[in-house]
């Protein structure tokens, strides 16, 4: 890449975006961390360099002509997206989640899950909103989902628990820059091990179900996030059983339990093919996502806990 003769050749916004899109494909690089094409990650690189929004852009603006030196920063931090394989989330330490910012880096996963769409939901016929007082978000760690349900529920109060100090520390930026501090609690825990004496109406987890060999197949942006994030022994259901198995402990009789599991959907109901797991469906893509009630998990406990010991 010639920064010098790039910069005499492409004067505009759309100039800038069109040619990062063309060297992302050419590059073949992955897009799946708040993004899904070329064009819109190199528009989000593009406007963050440029201090611009990343949503309802006038459109007289693409248009509009670059100086010299954005010229040279927009072209440096492409061809850092191109070089590294670095997600862009990671590069502009900002991701979108149920139409919310929040600040990223590597020590937290990128948001994308399909629970934001169950929140921007309330979670609609799958549980009162009006008797969802506590909550719980099982490994946090940059606090979206945390937030984002606390935005939803505005009468609640959110646990947002990770094992990780460096976890929580993210999450705590965010739970700041959202005005969040008396209603969502950041908690160092090993799971429920901390959480004695609480009970919740709604716990909500996305934990590490990715096995080991799955893991290294997954593009090299993957790799840019924290492993023990993604990462789970048992065919990488170690520590969603460890939820199932424990979680019933701290729901209300009420309550629900919604986890993630992506991937490994099959996997765990070829292991737990007794339960009767409720996989939600979702209108914006997405998969992997069961639901089960207080009631259940203390019916298939006994199994679960075989399960957990093999």
């Amino acid at each position: 890449m010639n920064i010098a003769t790039l910069t005499q050749q492409l004067h505009t916004l759309s100039d800038f975006i069109r040619w990062g899109a063309s060297r992302f494909n050419e590059a073949g690089l992955f897009f799946g961390h708040g993004t899904n094409n070329a064009v819109d990650e190199a528009m989000t690189l593009v406007l963050h360099t440029l201090h611009l929004p990343q949503h309802n852009l006038p459109t007289e603006l693409f248009s509009s002509q670059l100086t010299e030196v954005e010229k040279r920063q927009v072209l440096t931090l492409i061809e850092h997206r191109i070089k590294e394989r670095i997600p862009a989330p990671y590069l502009t330490h900002e991701a979108w989640f149920a139409d919310l910012s929040f600040y990223v880096d590597e020590r937290v996963l990128i948001p994308r899950s399909p629970i934001a769409e169950l929140i921007k939901n309330r979670f609609d016929s799958l549980i009162d909103p009006e008797q969802v007082r506590t909550l719980l978000d099982l490994g946090t760690g940059s606090g979206c989902i945390a937030i984002a349900a606390a935005y939803a529920f505005p009468e609640s109060q959110v646990d947002a628990v990770d094992i990780h100090e460096s976890a929580l520390a993210v999450a705590q930026i965010n739970i700041q820059h959202h005005g969040l501090e008396s209603r969502v609690q950041a908690m160092p825990s090993n799971l429920f091990e901390r959480l004695n004496n609480r009970f919740y109406d709604l716990i909500l987890s996305n934990p590490p179900y990715v096995s080991a060999e799955e893991l290294a197949t997954l593009p090299q942006e993957y790799h840019h996030e924290p492993r023990q994030a993604l990462e789970a022994d048992k065919n990488g259901l170690d520590i969603v059983l460890q939820i199932l198995h424990q979680a019933s402990e701290y729901l209300h009789d009420q309550g629900i339990l919604i986890v993630e599991v992506g991937n490994s959907e099959d996997i765990l109901i070829q292991t737990l093919p007794e339960i009767p797991f409720t996989w939600l469906a979702f209108e914006h893509g997405g998969h992997g996502v069961f639901l089960l009630t207080r009631e259940q998990l203390i019916h298939y406990k006994e199994i679960i806990k075989k399960a957990l010991k093999t």
